[in-house]
């Protein structure tokens, strides 16, 4: 029997863990899974904000993480997605073009930053969503004199934590942070409270409710026609997916791909997606956010799916859901929200030294999922049935 040719786009954390647990539930003789990614490495992208201060992260090399699992790693740049051919175009890094064919594919390319299109954002601005970000981040941060100032634009967790961290390993600049909205408005009063008290502690101006419209090198103006001096602007207002995904015949909603409750194409049974790159609804029937913590249940959903439908199993029925949300602020700060179901927050919040040593655990355990493929479920590969019955693309049972 030929193998089932199994291919894992983007080695993120849903694309890392979806691999190495198919790889721990299934035959090797039976399946060949492919894991494609560009770079060589894991990238803790809940950490870049360390990076981007100077702070160095361990080294995950995926030749080590994936040692001795049968999974291939190959270290390429996705270029194309043929969905009705069932194969995917890729580069390496020598420029060599090659075209994989699949029998199952995994999309799990995940999201970049989102200029949304603001004049000089592209040009000035700089990003922490990849691990070339946070470098060109952290050298001209390490070039900054004493009194300079920094402007990081968007006021979610990503705002929050880059904000927080800057202020707090360089209490020599000026570090402003401009929200749309409120500062943490989506937060209870306790959680929103303890914000406001580090933001205070580290020095930090606030500028809430308000809209950049423009970036230049050396400042931001709003939408109320200020200019706020900036000679490093940081730009986290949200995450754009991956456009490999717009030139598929997949079915997409604002660029991510639509998938049911197992993770799989609603379009194209034999494709699954994964962690910021599909559109999956959660408890409340609300879209799973754009998260580490939506991506990693997700991640788990497809991969045992994968072998249900391979091996004649049950399929999962496990809806993700949330608990909350972890926020770090700085190194000795943090924030754990509690929250609903469907991530709406609750009155409960754990706050400072206890929180962030919560979110420290969190890191920890997200990046020791990743790296330990072989661990963490038991063992129990199944052989893959001589010609699996497809499904029709819509069955979630």
């Amino acid at each position: 029997m030929q193998q089932h040719r199994i291919i894992v786009l983007g080695a993120g954390y849903t694309g890392a863990i979806a691999a190495g647990r198919l790889a721990k539930q299934l035959h090797r003789e039976d399946v060949a899974i492919t894991l494609v990614n560009a770079e060589p490495d894991f990238v803790e992208r809940v950490r870049l904000h360390q990076l981007a201060v100077g702070q160095e992260l361990t080294p995950r090399p995926f030749s080590e993480m994936f040692a001795g699992t049968g999974v291939e790693l190959k270290l390429a740049k996705v270029t194309a997605v043929d969905a009705d051919r069932k194969t995917v175009s890729v580069t390496s890094g020598t420029g060599a073009a090659e075209e994989l064919t699949y029998d199952t594919l995994v999309y799990a390319l995940g999201s970049g930053w989102n200029p949304q299109g603001v004049p000089g954002t592209a040009e000035h601005a700089h990003e922490i969503s990849s691990r070339p970000g946070a470098l060109r981040l952290r050298e001209r941060l390490a070039a900054l004199q004493a009194g300079q100032s920094v402007v990081v634009v968007g006021g979610g967790l990503t705002g929050l934590e880059a904000a927080t961290e800057i202020a707090e390993a360089r209490p020599d600049l000026a570090v402003t942070l401009a929200a749309r909205g409120g500062l943490g408005d989506w937060l209870s009063d306790k959680g929103r409270q303890h914000v406001r008290r580090v933001f205070t502690g580290l020095g930090i101006t606030t500028r809430e409710h308000t809209e950049v419209t423009t970036v230049e090198a050396d400042r931001v103006t709003t939408a109320d026609g200020d200019t706020v001096p900036a000679a490093v602007t940081i730009w986290t207002t949200g995450f754009a997916v991956h456009p490999i995904a717009r030139a598929t015949s997949l079915e997409l909603a604002d660029g991510r791909i639509v998938v049911d409750g197992t993770m799989r194409s609603v379009s194209h049974p034999d494709v699954y997606a994964v962690g910021d790159a599909a559109l999956a609804m959660g408890p409340g029937d609300k879209p799973l956010r754009m998260s580490c913590a939506s991506g990693t249940p997700m991640a788990w959903q497809a991969a045992d799916a994968i072998t249900a439908r391979l091996t004649g199993g049950k399929l999962p029925k496990t809806q993700p859901r949330y608990f909350n949300q972890c926020i770090s602020l700085g190194r000795r700060e943090g924030l754990i929200q509690y929250v609903t179901a469907d991530d709406r927050s609750v009155r409960a919040a754990l706050t400072g030294r206890l929180a962030a040593g919560y979110k420290e655990l969190v890191c920890k355990g997200a990046a020791w999922g990743v790296a330990n493929p072989k661990l963490g479920i038991p063992t129990r590969r199944r052989h893959i049935l001589p010609t699996p019955t497809p499904t029709p693309a819509n069955a979630t049972a």
